[in-house]
């Protein structure tokens, strides 16, 4: 096979090639130079930053007989045997991580190198060691031979003990710049004569996470077609999303556009776009624009703290987002959550005009006219008193509900609800069936129980149709109960209070929650005619 891939045939063979890592490279080149050298050496970082390259460079350079300037001559015995050199020893933890292997090893340090100064041992991925092979390699650390130096690597160092750690020198490997990675690119392109557009590089980059062997072996697939690698081309093979359109989920946000953000997000799940990239982009443009505002004073319809309370709930949904629920969707519900709720006044007379004219039957044309500016306004501020008090409402249910399940919870009640609840088909509930799916019943007693969801978002959303759900649940559950619906953090939050509670002796007793019906808003179902008729006069309008 006369075929290399590129991160292989581009693998670093002095320090000067190693791209990335500046403070590393120069610290390393300081201590061969000043004759400072350690016999045991930790490489911890993100894949793909050039640990493992290092590693191997560091240890060619250290047995290298004419170094100049802290850089390996290349020409010398050590340096053009380097590749089959006995006295370097390349260990692989994730395969020989087992006591005996590293037994092996101990026995092995004893003997002196057979043709340089030093006998090297490169552990990769150290951190899968076994903690008796730790054990074991940790009295030769603490009394190696002279001739033996130790240099490991690992992309875990939490997962290495503390014992390991103090032994070594440690140098942290950070992720590659974009600009870095595009211009390493950029040259082996010329190099390998692939033709490539700026902006696919660009893409390729941010694809690669930090990692230069990840962004080679992605080059390195897409130019084995032979044709000029473009945007459109990662973006349809990669589940990638272009920036442009990240910047119009934005605008559609800003502009309160929910049906565009709707349509946008079905477009991104019906291309099978990796919906993990799609939030970090969208994550890191809202963060763009944030610092834009408190840089610039920019008056956007997107305040500062609105861009980081969508930050935070992004983040959220991507730490937290279960296989049971549809990622789009929770995305698609938290977009929507910062769309404000208005009416539409943009050509106000065009549109009315048409709506005379597809529904004659509504209103008539010289009526349009009539049409007052102060009744959009009323109408805004109507639903946002509704939203406020309706909020205000569920507040106050949700205390007394979970007081109420606290006051009566029984474990065999609870059991078997959540037994019940396993088996059951949500799809009668429609739009709500992913996230009835994704939560589950956490206490209950005869009178209440208490749903938790991973987000916020998602409970406050099923709150809102607390007695749609209440409705069927009861049926299925063949039991009259009542829900409730908290988000997982807000559960453990009132856990800790029941806990305390119960140590200074306070009880829970029931509360009667029929006096908050008088804090029901109400809201008539005929909103549009609710809205025509602060408009128009009641006698001019028929509902069709």
């Amino acid at each position: 096979m006369d075929y290399k891939v590129l991160y292989r045939k581009y693998r670093p063979t002095n320090f000067e090639n190693i791209v990335g890592q500046e403070y590393t490279i120069t610290m390393l080149k300081n201590a061969i130079v000043n004759d400072r050298i350690s016999h045991a050496y930790l490489f911890t970082g993100p894949r793909g930053t050039g640990k493992t390259s290092t590693a191997k460079v560091f240890a060619k350079t250290i047995n290298c007989e004419n170094r100049i300037n802290g850089e390996a001559c290349g020409k010398c015995n050590s340096c053009l045997n380097f590749s089959h050199s006995s006295d370097i020893i390349e260990i692989d933890a994730a395969s020989n991580n087992g006591v005996d292997d590293i037994r092996e090893l101990i026995n092995n340090v004893k003997i002196a190198p057979t043709s340089s100064k030093y006998k090297i041992y490169i552990i990769d991925e150290v951190h899968m060691m076994t903690q008796s092979a730790f054990n074991a390699l940790l009295l030769t650390l603490e009394e190696p031979a002279a001739h033996a130096i130790f240099i490991m690597a690992t992309t875990n160092v939490e997962s290495v003990p503390i014992t390991i750690l103090s032994r070594c020198q440690r140098f942290n490997f950070k992720k590659i710049e974009p600009n870095t990675i595009k211009e390493q690119l950029s040259k082996i392109c010329i190099e390998e004569n692939i033709k490539i557009t700026s902006d696919a590089l660009d893409e390729i980059a941010y694809l690669s996470e930090g990692g230069l062997r990840d962004a080679l072996s992605l080059l390195d697939q897409l130019s084995s077609e032979n044709d000029e690698i473009t945007i459109d081309k990662i973006l349809m093979n990669y589940g990638s999303i272009s920036s442009l359109f990240i910047k119009n989920i934005i605008e559609d946000i800003e502009n309160n556009d929910a049906d565009k953000i709707i349509l946008a997000m079905k477009e991104l799940e019906n291309s099978s776009s990796d919906y993990k990239v799609f939030i970090k982009k969208l994550v890191k443009e809202l963060i763009n624009k944030a610092i834009l505002i408190k840089q610039t004073n920019l008056k956007t319809n997107l305040t500062y703290e609105e861009i980081k309370n969508l930050i935070m709930d992004l983040n959220d949904c991507f730490n937290k987002i279960s296989i049971h629920i549809n990622p789009y969707l929770l995305i698609q519900v938290i977009l929507l959550n910062y769309v404000k709720p208005v009416v539409k006044a943009d050509n106000k007379e065009l549109k009315e005009e048409k709506m005379v004219e597809e529904s004659p039957k509504i209103v008539k044309q010289e009526v349009i006219n009539e049409v007052k500016e102060e009744s959009v306004v009323e109408e805004e501020d109507d639903l946002s008193t509704y939203n406020e008090e309706l909020s205000e409402y569920l507040e106050e249910l949700k205390n007394i509900r979970i007081n109420n399940c606290f006051a009566t919870a029984q474990k065999d009640v609870l059991n078997a609800y959540q037994k019940i609840y396993q088996t059951m088909n949500f799809k009668e509930f429609g739009d709500l069936e992913s996230l009835l799916i994704d939560a589950k019943i956490i206490a209950a007693g005869k009178q209440v129980a208490i749903l938790t969801t991973s987000l916020s978002s998602s409970a406050d959303l099923l709150n809102h149709n607390l007695e749609r759900i209440e409705s069927k649940l009861s049926t299925l559950l063949d039991d009259d109960v009542k829900f409730i619906v908290v988000s997982e953090e807000e559960w453990n939050n009132y856990k800790r209070e029941y806990v305390q509670n119960l140590k200074n002796g306070v009880k829970y007793e029931v509360i009667d929650e029929s006096g908050l019906q008088d804090l029901k808003p109400t809201k008539d179902d005929s909103q549009l005619q609710q809205f025509a008729e602060r408009i128009f006069e009641a006698k001019k309008i028929e509902i069709i």
